[in-house]
């Protein structure tokens, strides 16, 4: 293991980043955020490692720019373990890869049962890591030095274990289609966020009144506000069960809201005239929010059979010819073709050809491969779908 210090001044920057692009292989690439902690999803620490570089640990809070960093690495091949994890947060402070090999999805694509990196260490490269301060506060300064030692041993098994992996890939035939996994990968953003974020408040489908839910919408907003401006998980000040309980309560004044056992949280208490406001507000609103609201999205398929027989009769013959394929390439379904993609083709009117099939696929995003290994089988699933007696409809859809 190298050194343990923490670099967080633009002089020691410049000479870890000249370290870095002196060493050999792949850049060994991670980052430590503080996720149930903190309302962003910033990282605090970046983590790295290159043969014949040793390790560098880089607080991103304490230097402005890190551009020197990403001069010296950005045209190698990072190694990171679930990419997509890493990535938003990564390029937030001005890093990022150009080319990409993920240890967590290539084991997925191996047929892996186990595919945290504890796992894949333990399986390619015969080490066991200790995986105690995955979920620690990493804003916390200074960073524990046992902390130190698990992030830093994070990066300095991944280019074993990747070769390793890549090798087992190469081995069954799958060196393609990863590296297409890899890319596209690499390629995608996160979804914008949604119109109306207050509703992913946990519980908030069981509401059954509309002043109801514009209560709860204030209470959602007014934390955020409260959360985004302190730094400070939302969930760490008032969790999701106290705001509904607090919108379906019907309280009559500000003290029974103080008294209720089911209001909770470090800010339950202290910040009870805003949470009182956010009651008020959602009460008085002339135009409360809809119960549900109208989207793109196809239904839950439990619903299908009822609304369109035959779309549901599609999509149960290709998840059987979907698994049949994903079986005999050992790996996840969902590797070989995401569920959506698979519920959307479907739904939506589908030519039952492979050609037909194949575009749609496309513009799903599936990559090639995914085309070429599947399109066929859905194709001639939805040939003997359309033929077959329809299915009498369930009465309570």
């Amino acid at each position: 293991m190298g050194p343990l210090d923490v670099i967080a001044d633009a002089d020691a920057l410049r000479a870890a980043a000249e370290r870095l692009a002196a060493g050999t292989g792949p850049v060994a690439v991670d980052a430590e955020r503080a996720n149930g902690f903190r309302y962003s999803a910033r990282a605090y620490l970046v983590q790295l490692y290159r043969r014949g570089s040793g390790t560098v640990l880089v607080d991103p809070t304490a230097i402005d720019d890190l551009s020197v960093l990403q001069e010296a690495i950005g045209g190698e091949e990072w190694i990171i373990h679930a990419a997509s994890q890493d990535l938003p947060c990564l390029r937030e402070v001005g890093l990022e890869p150009t080319r990409l090999f993920d240890t967590e999805l290539g084991a997925r694509l191996a047929g892996f049962e186990r595919v945290g990196l504890a796992a894949v260490t333990e399986r390619l490269v015969g080490l066991r890591l200790r995986k105690e301060h995955g979920a620690s506060d990493w804003s916390t300064r200074p960073i524990p030095h046992a902390w130190l030692e698990y992030a830093a041993l994070d990066v300095e098994v991944l280019p074993d274990a990747r070769d390793a992996l890549a090798a087992e890939l190469a081995e069954q035939g799958k060196q393609e289609l990863a590296e297409q996994e890899f890319a596209y990968a690499l390629e995608r953003r996160p979804k914008p966020p949604p119109a109306e974020p207050w509703r992913r408040l946990s519980g908030i489908h069981t509401i059954r009144d509309r002043t109801q839910l514009a209560v709860a919408r204030e209470l959602w907003l007014a934390r955020d506000e409260l959360a985004s401006s302190t730094d400070t998980a939302p969930g760490r000040l008032v969790p999701d069960r106290s705001l509904l309980a607090a919108a379906t309560a019907d309280l009559v004044a500000k003290g029974k809201l103080a008294a209720r056992k089911d209001f909770s949280g470090r800010a339950s208490r202290s910040e009870l005239d805003r949470w009182w406001a956010a009651i008020e507000r959602g009460r008085s609103s002339e135009e409360p929010p809809q119960l549900r609201v109208r989207s793109d999205e196809p239904p839950p398929p439990r619903f299908w059979k009822g609304r369109r027989p035959g779309a549901d009769a599609r999509l149960k013959a290709a998840r059987t010819a979907v698994q049949q394929v994903a079986d005999e390439l050992s790996m996840p379904a969902e590797n070989l073709l995401m569920p959506d993609t698979l519920r959307r083709v479907a739904w939506e009117p589908t030519e039952a050809t492979p050609e037909g099939v194949a575009e749609v696929l496309r513009d799903r995003e599936a990559r090639p491969w995914q085309v070429a290994a599947t399109a066929q089988r859905i194709a001639a699933a939805f040939v003997e779908a359309d033929q077959a007696p329809p299915e009498a409809p369930d009465t309570d859809s």
